[in-house]
């Protein structure tokens, strides 16, 4: 198959894992709303804190992708994850 399309799907599968175990962290551990969650990372600029625990997923998706001998889609899941990461810092920084 072609590599360009299997790094893709890797970076989408990282994407949709990230938003996944972000909005599970929400749903577990806050007693708001997930919306109102939200607006109080805002407020009190814990929005890169809560991007780091949701990337937490991307490790089954990443070492799920390897067992499996699909190394260009977990690539993929690398760039997602670092894409987070500058996400992360982004929001530390600005």
């Amino acid at each position: 198959m072609n590599t360009k399309k299997e790094i893709l799907i890797g970076i989408i599968v990282g994407l949709i894992a990230n938003t996944i175990g972000t909005l599970i962290y929400i749903l577990l551990f806050s007693k708001l709303s997930i919306a109102e969650t939200y607006a109080a990372a805002v407020t009190q600029e814990h929005v890169g804190s809560l991007l780091a625990l949701g990337a937490i997923l991307n490790l089954v998706a990443f070492f799920g992708f390897l067992k499996i001998k699909r190394d260009h889609r977990a690539k993929g899941v690398l760039i997602a994850t670092l894409f987070t990461a500058f996400l992360i810092l982004y929001y530390k920084l600005f």
